[in-house]
This record gives structure tokens, C-alpha cells and sequence, in this order.
């Protein structure tokens, strides 16, 4: 007799689950609490669906910031080739962009969502939306999972749960955190839940003064009690709060992996493909061939319009002065503040800004061989809920993908 699935959450990780424990030859049933399923894959990648990453798998685990070595068995099981194969050969088509970056040929995320629909529907994967769990059903004497209570009271039996409720980032998605909770309750330790991959809160004034201004090819590196824990290269963007953009949110995740609520430093070099010497031989070289001009004057061939008064202001050298009567040392001030433009990182943004959530279930509690509960037999937990996360770029989907495939197999198995 094949064997009964429950699956709990109809995301990325669920529908996965669903996918493989149906091609594994178990009747499968997925209870989603939305009306329709995919809320959080419909908004990732700015709606386009960064699907995965076509890098070198021995690579992958290189942008995994915690317990990379727990995703052994689940990526190389399901690595992001196979994705992309699972979804070509379903009829979704792929193509890979700067980064190895991975998103489907029509840029709509709902056509992941659709593929991945009608391939539960092919595999008679039966689907109950507005169906929110509320507990699992665990067996008296021996702590195995027996099935789950819904919100409404209802008692559905099964014999392996598969626990895929995401984490609380992007909470209007349906990922409110009660997934930690109800495996809290059944004996997991859940590692503090913070936001990864999420904009910083800058001190000084005068970065917001730069508000809506994007940067390209800069360099940032972030401090902490003065040790260097981050250093980047890419792209930015100031806002009315702080600093975002794809080099920041990476920064943001190593930060609150291990330093989450420390002050620290933000240094941003503007000119890192020259060295301090290349770039005194710049501002030399312009200085000498405009040297009746004012020094506000020559600053649009060196750096951006709206940075012109926060850089000179941070020099405290006076826009309105002569080219020639700049000093050496008022040049050095200038040279220092473009390679090192330095700001007081306060905090982060919320989880409502946040593209994931960093901790969550202890990984010590689940075989990372078959994604089953070492605490409740026969429960399986994939995708956000784990504590393991990634840097941007179709990791983070990647995890889902795997640890989803793995509990799905292993399920259907046991």
C-alpha cells in the first residue's frame, strides 16, 4: 500500500515535497492556508523568479552563510541541474542570466508557479487551500507523528507530515512563523529567527541626503569592533532609511548571521579599481589640466551629481575653491573620503523588507539524509523553516528545491 502524505504549505519547498513523494509512489495531500499557492515565489526575483543558480554545485555551498554542510545530501541529490531539467522537461523554459542566475524565458514568476501546479496535478497530488494547521497529531508513548489538527478543528490522519510553512520575512505571503511554533511545541528548539538578505539603517544624516541614488562597480566592506567580517563588490542603493541593493543585502546576511543588533561600519571605496596612488595621479592629472576652474567644477568626471556636496562637505574642502589653490593635504582629504566613505550601520529593516529568515529549526534535530525530525518520527521539515540560508541569487530557491525533493523521496520511502 503506498504510503499516506501529509504536506504542510503550498511554497517552493511544499510543492517540491509533493512532486517527489507522488513520484515515489505515495498518495500525497498538501494543506495550504491562502487561497492559491506560490504567494512568496510570485514576488521573488522582482516578479521575474530567480529559479536557481547554474553554477558549479562544489560552489554552491560557498554562498551558503549557515550550515552549509547540512545541505550535502539534499543538494547533491537534487542540485540545481536537476531543477532545471524538472522544469524544462515540464514545459517551463529557462534561461541564465549575469551571475548564473537562473529565471524562466517569459520573465513571470506565476509560470514557475503554473508548472509546478500542473505537475502536482498530473501527479493526482490533491491540493486543499484554506486549510491552516494548527498542531500535529503526535502518538502518546512514542512522540510519532500521527497527522495534524487544523485551525477548524479537523483531524487528518497520515503517516509521515512534511512540515513546509516558510519563515516570517514577507509575512502577507503567509509566512507568520506558526510553522516554528507548532514544531516548538512538538520538542524542537527554533535558533533566533532574524532578517537575512535585508536593507541596513544608516546613522548620518547626510547618507540619506543621497537617497534614490544607485551605485555601481563600488566595493563595501563592514567592520565590527573593528575586525573586518564582510567585503563585497557590486552594486548599491541609497534610501531614506539607509543603504540597499544586491551588495548590501549580501553584507546584511553575513552581519546578522553572527553579529545580529551590533553597531558596526559601513566603508564604501566609490573608486576600487584604483589604488589610493593611481587615483592621487587621477585628481593630479585634473587638477593640473583645470586649474583656473572651481573645484565643484571638475567633480561630475569623478563621481556622481548628487554625491558633489556630501563627498567635498566630508573633505571639508570649499566647493567654490580655485583648482590651484587646492593644498596637497586638501587633495589627501578628498582622496581618503572617496576611498573610504564611512557610515554608522545602526540596525536593519524589518522581516517586512526582509528577502528570507535567518535561524530557525536547530539542524542537529534533523537527519540531513532524509530531512526527517531526529525528534518526532516520521515528520519531515524542509525550505525557510530550517536554519539555513543563502546569499541572493537563486540559492536561497535552490535550498527550497533540495531539502523539499529530499523530504518528498524520503517520505514516500520509509
Amino acid at each position: 500500500m503506498s504510503r499516506k502524505i501529509l504536506i504542510v504549505g503550498a511554497g517552493a519547498a511544499g510543492m517540491m515535497a509533493g512532486i517527489a513523494a507522488a513520484d515515489g509512489g505515495a498518495t500525497v495531500t498538501i494543506l495550504e492556508k491562502n487561497e492559491k499557492p506560490g504567494k512568496k515565489i510570485f514576488i521573488t526575483g522582482k516578479g521575474r523568479c530567480n529559479v536557481t543558480n547554474a553554477g558549479d554545485t562544489t560552489e554552491f555551498f560557498k554562498s551558503v552563510v549557515s550550515n552549509p554542510k547540512f545541505l550535502m545530501s539534499s543538494i547533491y541529490g537534487f542540485d540545481a541541474f536537476m531543477v532545471m531539467d524538472f522544469f524544462e522537461t515540464e514545459g517551463c523554459h529557462l534561461k541564465t542570466e549575469r551571475g548564473e542566475r537562473v529565471f524562466p524565458v517569459t520573465d513571470h514568476s506565476s509560470d514557475i508557479i503554473q508548472t509546478l501546479v500542473a505537475a502536482l496535478k498530473k501527479r493526482k497530488v490533491r491540493v486543499r487551500y484554506g486549510c491552516e494547521v494548527e498542531e500535529l497529531l503526535l502518538e502518546k508513548d512514542t512522540k510519532k507523528v500521527l497527522g495534524v489538527v487544523t485551525t477548524e478543528g479537523e483531524r487528518i490522519l497520515a503517516d509521515a507530515v512534511i512540515m513546509t510553512t516558510g519563515g516570517v520575512s514577507y509575512a502577507s505571503t503567509g509566512s507568520n512563523g506558526k510553522g516554528h511554533e507548532i514544531l516548538k511545541r512538538a520538542g524542537h528548539t527554533v535558533r533566533d529567527l532574524r532578517p537575512g538578505l535585508v536593507p541596513l539603517t544608516i546613522k548620518e544624516q547626510d547618507c540619506m541626503e543621497l537617497q534614490g541614488l544607485s551605485l555601481r562597480n563600488v566595493e563595501a566592506k563592514i567592520q565590527v569592533d573593528n575586525k573586518e567580517i564582510y567585503d563585497g563588490f557590486g552594486e548599491m542603493l541609497f534610501t531614506h532609511f539607509g543603504v540597499s541593493g544586491p551588495l548590501i543585502l549580501t553584507a546584511s546576511s553575513v552581519l546578522n548571521s553572527k553579529y545580529y543588533g551590533k553597531a558596526a561600519k559601513l566603508m564604501i571605496d566609490l573608486k576600487p579599481a584604483l589604488t589610493e596612488k593611481q587615483l592621487d595621479e587621477r585628481l593630479l592629472r585634473d587638477f593640473s589640466e583645470n586649474q583656473n576652474k572651481s573645484l565643484k567644477n571638475i567633480m561630475p568626471g569623478l563621481l556622481p551629481t548628487k554625491m558633489h556636496d556630501m563627498i567635498l562637505k566630508r573633505a571639508a574642502v570649499d566647493p567654490e575653491k580655485k583648482i590651484n589653490l587646492v593644498s596637497k593635504e586638501e587633495r589627501l582629504r578628498l582622496l581618503a573620503v572617496m576611498k573610504h566613505l564611512e557610515f554608522t550601520i545602526t540596525g536593519c529593516r524589518s522581516f517586512k523588507e526582509a528577502i528570507i529568515t535567518m535561524g530557525g529549526i536547530q539542524v542537529k534535530e534533523v537527519n540531513p539524509s532524509t530531512m526527517e525530525s531526529k525528534v518526532v518520527p516520521d515528520l519531515y521539515i524542509a525550505g525557510e523553516l530550517l536554519d539555513v540560508d543563502a546569499f541572493t541569487g537563486g540559492f536561497n530557491l535552490q535550498i527550497a528545491w533540495s531539502t523539499g525533493h529530499l523530504a518528498g523521496q524520503s517520505a514516500a520511502e520509509t
